[in-house]
């Protein structure tokens, strides 16, 4: 008997966690892998954090809490928004959940009737169009290109806008590609949004902190301030403070948007565990040295992946804007033989062959926009260099097209 939902039958798991369980697998049967899959931080959560989460677990803080969050999370949050990205949010205007994928959720939930279209820029997070298919919606992924540097075009834009169109989500610093827009860049699509009263805005900022080259932040509702009452900012501790596990995120927006997502996480998980919580405020309002050294060592691995592709024939990297993922071109592989005959028909098959050379990466399918593969360079630099030695000599024992 066929018990699952219909509604499944479209949704695909996460690629980048299918990845790193692949890794896991042949690591359990002795096959040595490096798992360069998922993305989150190699280091350790700072001290003070964990310590505060102990504190609060101690004191007696582990019942519900307001679905939305605590009151001093929230007033937490609203201060990080104005002194970082100049923007004046009441609590009211601000949610919190287990990290910044329940919030998308949530908000999908929440607003999506079915056949709504939501515009998801390729490439995109993998879990983007999965969402959005599994609460009935239609993804649109125009692709923006490795000459656009990744990102959204005021035209593009344009012309994926249809009368069935519910959202636009942005994601920056970008997931794969790293890719960060300008105040300008952000201000050209908030034109054509003006346009179109109709969409709302998911602005996903959760990388905000890891930038390179001495970029600054600007966050969409700072640069398009017109369009606040229809977007949603996204963000979450996750990233930034090495909090991956901890399953901490927050968003900002209109009051009616929240109340309902607000009801929707009310109904379901009820709340944010209340230890993690107090982890999360000790996060946003204790020191903050640690966002500068973990950049520090961000901006180092990047320069260490992107001299060693660029030794590697067959592949392309543009130094990524930020983040801490190498969106990798392998055009150059396809239609290429591996030693044991078979061609590379794709990036799936080159990241299929990558893995059998003892590299676990993500193929560009799952991001939307192909032919490149994804790897996670949130790693130790001896574990990076180890694993470019293995891509390089994984492409030089293919023969050519």
């Amino acid at each position: 008997m066929n018990y699952i939902a219909s509604r499944l039958s479209v949704v695909k798991p996460s690629a980048s966690m299918a990845v790193s369980m692949a890794a896991k697998a042949l690591r359990a049967t002795g096959v040595d892998v490096i798992d360069l899959g998922l993305g989150e931080p190699d280091f350790p959560t700072p001290a003070h954090i964990v310590e505060a989460a102990f504190k609060a677990a101690a004191a007696g803080e582990t019942l519900y809490t307001a679905a939305a969050g605590t009151p001093a999370l929230r007033a937490a949050i609203a201060e990080k928004f104005k002194r970082e990205n100049g923007l004046d949010y009441a609590p009211d205007e601000i949610t919190v959940a287990n990290g910044a994928k329940q919030i998308i959720f949530n908000a999908l939930l929440a607003t999506l009737n079915p056949g709504d279209e939501a515009i998801l820029p390729a490439p995109y997070f993998v879990s983007y169009p999965e969402m959005v298919k599994l609460l009935g919606g239609t993804p649109i992924t125009p692709a923006c290109p490795a000459t656009a540097g990744f990102r959204l075009t005021p035209d593009l834009l344009e012309a994926a806008i249809t009368p069935r169109t519910k959202w636009l989500f942005l994601n920056m610093p970008g997931n794969p590609s790293g890719a960060v827009y300008s105040t300008a860049e952000l201000q050209a699509l908030g034109a054509v949004l003006a346009r179109h009263p109709q969409v709302l805005i998911l602005s996903d900022e959760i990388y905000e902190h890891i930038l390179f080259d001495g970029r600054t932040f600007v966050s969409f509702g700072q640069a398009c301030p017109e369009l606040r009452d229809r977007s949603l900012i996204v963000n979450g501790v996750a990233k930034a403070y090495a909090m991956t596990g901890w399953r901490v995120g927050y968003a900002a927006g209109p009051v009616a948007l929240l109340k309902a997502m607000n009801t929707v996480q009310s109904q379901s998980v009820t709340s944010v565990a209340a230890p993690m919580q107090a982890a999360a405020l000790a996060a946003l309002t204790g020191p903050q040295d640690c966002i500068a050294q973990f950049r520090a060592a961000f901006a180092r691995r990047r320069d260490l992946v992107v001299a060693g592709v660029a030794e590697i024939p067959g592949l392309t990297l543009a130094p990524p804007e930020g983040a801490f993922y190498a969106y990798i071109g392998c055009a150059g592989l396809i239609g290429c033989r591996t030693p044991n005959g078979e061609t590379l028909t794709d990036d799936v098959a080159v990241t299929q062959y990558l893995l059998t050379r003892g590299v676990a990466a993500v193929p560009g399918t799952a991001y939307g926009l192909s032919p490149f593969f994804r790897i996670s360079t949130a790693t130790a630099d001896a574990v990076l260099t180890m694993a470019l030695t293995r891509i390089k000599a994984a492409v030089t024992a293919l023969e050519p097209k």
